[in-house]
C-alpha cells in the first residue's frame, strides 16, 4: 500500500489561483491593448458636498477635466442629476507607451435633496473642476401642528390647544 501525503490546503491554493487569473484577465480586458478604455465596471461618479445655508442649499460637485459642453444638469424639486462625459485626447504619437490612471467615460449621478428646491431659479457656475449650484428652498406654508394626548378627555385637549397647557 502506497503512501499518499495529505495537503489540507491544496484545494485553497488551487482556487487561490484561479482568483489571481480571473482578476488579471479583467485588468487586461480593461485596458485594452494600447488603448484606453472606460469600463462599466470602473465606473466613476463625481464627489459631492450638500450645505444648508438656511434660505438656500448650495451643491459642491467635484468634476475635474470635465467641460461645461460636455455636462447635463437636470433640476427637479426633489433632486439633482448630473450626467457628462469624461473625454480621453488622443496624442499623435502612434508607438508611444501610455500608463493613466485617469478615468475616462460617461458618468450619471443622482443627488436627492432633503428639502424641496425652487428648481426655475437654480444658479450655476462652474469653475476650477468644480460646479457650484445655488438652490433656493421653496417657500412653503408652516404647517400646524397638533399635539395629540392620549387617555385624556377632550376638556384637557382643549385647554392645551388654547395655551393654556395646565390640567
Amino acid at each position: 500500500m502506497a503512501l499518499i501525503r495529505w495537503e489540507p490546503f491544496r484545494e485553497m491554493e488551487i482556487l487561490r489561483r484561479q482568483m489571481d487569473q480571473l482578476f488579471s484577465e479583467l485588468t487586461v480586458a480593461e485596458r485594452g491593448n494600447s488603448e484606453i478604455s472606460a469600463s462599466p465596471r470602473t465606473a466613476w461618479v463625481p464627489a459631492v458636498e450638500l450645505h444648508d445655508n438656511g434660505s438656500e442649499l448650495l451643491l459642491r460637485v467635484e468634476i475635474p477635466g470635465v467641460e461645461a459642453k460636455d455636462l447635463d444638469v437636470q433640476v427637479t424639486q426633489d433632486a439633482v442629476s448630473i450626467a457628462g462625459e469624461h473625454r480621453y485626447e488622443k496624442h499623435s504619437q502612434s508607438n508611444a507607451k501610455v500608463h493613466s490612471e485617469f478615468r475616462y467615460g460617461n458618468f450619471t449621478r443622482v443627488i436627492p435633496l432633503p428639502t424641496k428646491v425652487q428648481n426655475q431659479q437654480v444658479k450655476a457656475d462652474l469653475k476650477d473642476g468644480i460646479l457650484i449650484l445655488t438652490l433656493p428652498k421653496l417657500e412653503q406654508e408652516h404647517s400646524k401642528v397638533f399635539k395629540v394626548n392620549l387617555g385624556q378627555s377632550q376638556s384637557a385637549t382643549a385647554s392645551i390647544e388654547a395655551g393654556n397647557g395646565n390640567t
